[in-house]
């Protein structure tokens, strides 16, 4: 059996929109309140820094609400938007620095029952297609932003599949600013994506 192995805080000690694609195949598994749900990585977004107009961390502001974002690498942001939803990110680059990744989309592996109940539907697309859907699916919260991502209630699994993601890119979605920007990377052709790529 193939050990289960958490990326190490050195794989995201790197430029950000290159972390982002490694993502992709890798499995995002939660333990909250004894209860286990592991999904895979098929969407992400890129934000890469102080000079990234959409980005929380554009000029260099840190405030209380973004303070995670520019902790260590291998470390999790997670903000709130909208009063209602959560949303989860793995900050990359180097400590100080605020860049992240945002997982947009997972493929449910493990769980299902658990993320179900969670999300109050059994239509398994809508279970984490989406980044505030798969918060919920998985049971990530604002108690969750600055931990590291290689123990703990949220780690990220390195992929041991030999086969590789084929990934498609484009522009980044639900933003105003740097909207052409092509930061959204997503592995081709996958059902579970939370919007297709065009």
């Amino acid at each position: 059996m193939t050990p289960v192995v958490a990326h190490p805080a050195m794989f995201y000690a790197r430029d950000t929109e290159r972390v982002a694609r490694d993502l992709l195949g890798s499995t995002l598994e939660t333990h909250v309140n004894g209860r286990l749900t592991i999904g895979r990585i098929v969407e992400v977004e890129a934000y890469v820094g102080p000079h990234d107009p959409a980005a929380h961390g554009f000029r260099n502001k840190r405030t209380k609400r973004n303070d995670a974002l520019f902790g260590p690498p291998g470390t999790s942001y997670v903000y709130f938007i909208y009063g209602m939803h959560w949303c989860f990110n793995a900050v990359t680059e180097r400590d100080g620095y605020p860049g992240a990744v945002l997982v947009r989309a997972l493929e449910p592996l493990d769980g299902l029952d658990v993320m179900c109940e969670r999300r109050a539907t059994d239509q398994l697309s809508k279970l984490c297609s989406g980044p505030a859907r798969l918060c919920e699916a998985m049971g990530i919260e604002g108690s969750h932003s600055g931990l590291w991502l290689q123990e703990g209630p949220v780690r990220i699994i390195a992929c041991n599949s030999p086969t590789k993601v084929r990934v498609a890119r484009g522009p980044r979605i639900g933003i105003s600013k740097a909207r052409d920007w092509p930061l959204r990377f997503a592995e081709r052709a996958s059902p579970w994506l939370s919007r297709p790529l065009r």
